[in-house]
């Protein structure tokens, strides 16, 4: 298994390639689009562009560490906490890391497309949803096997 930080070294090299050119890139107004680059029994890195108001329903990566970088285009992270969730703006060129357990959403709220790396170690099996009750607390809704980054949002 993948460290955080050798996570987000990872996204930052595939990153440039995808600047480079070395990767396609589509955009679908109708649906977040991704692709699998990479796959082995550690790790998973993909690919993802995301057409204005597109969202990753809140969720987690269940056992998995995670990271993205964001290689054009501005992201909004909302991250739970125990105080509830804190919104940060993620613009081209930053990376991030997450611990197992880490809940949030991510968006794209700028008019242009934002596309983004992001890997999973170990690779992704399963994925819980959740939802801020009125009163603050954090409620699971449901958890689902998958092999697909991030949630089914928009």
């Amino acid at each position: 298994m993948l460290t955080v930080p050798e996570l987000r070294q990872l996204t930052m090299q595939v990153a440039q390639d995808v600047r480079a050119g070395r990767h396609q890139v589509q955009v679908d107004p109708e649906r977040r689009w991704y692709q699998l680059l990479s796959s082995d029994g550690y790790v998973d890195v993909w690919l993802i562009s995301w057409a204005r108001e597109q969202i990753a329903e809140l969720h987690d990566h269940a056992g998995s560490l995670g990271a993205l970088t964001v290689v054009s285009g501005v992201l909004t992270e909302h991250a739970w906490n125990r105080r509830g969730l804190r919104t940060r703006t993620l613009p081209a060129g930053v990376s991030v890391g997450f611990k197992a357990g880490h809940v949030h959403d991510v968006t794209n709220v700028a008019p242009v497309p934002a596309v983004s790396v992001h890997a999973y170690s170990p690779p992704l099996t399963a994925m819980s949803y959740y939802r801020v009750e009125p009163d603050g607390r954090l409620r699971r809704t449901r958890s689902e096997l998958t092999r697909e980054p991030e949630a089914v949002g928009a």
